[in-house]
């Protein structure tokens, strides 16, 4: 079954994000994951939370590949580089099951 990986992310300064965003990808693949969102201009549908900067969704094969990715060595290095100038708050779902 899918997982997915869903992010919101708030941006204090943007160092950072040259360095992220030219390795994020490699990784994420490496994790058999691919991007189905990645970028900014949020739009308010409904609720009152702050609206984040930016957000993101990650597919991956199944939960285990999603895990291993988040644990790995390579993702949570960049995860502090990442943290160095933003705020994240991400959650991991199933996606529906497979047909």
């Amino acid at each position: 079954m899918t997982a997915y990986v869903i992010g919101q992310m708030q941006i204090h300064n943007r160092d950072w994000m040259a360095d992220y965003f030219a390795q994020i990808p490699a990784v994420v693949a490496r994790h058999r994951g691919a991007f189905v969102v990645r970028g900014g201009e949020p739009e308010r549908l409904e609720g009152s939370e702050t609206l984040p900067d930016a957000a993101f969704i990650i597919a991956f094969p199944d939960r285990a590949h999603a895990t291993a990715f988040w644990a790995s060595a390579e993702f949570q290095t960049l995860a502090v580089l990442r943290r160095s100038g933003s705020t994240l708050n991400a959650i991991l779902v199933d996606g529906l099951p497979d047909a």
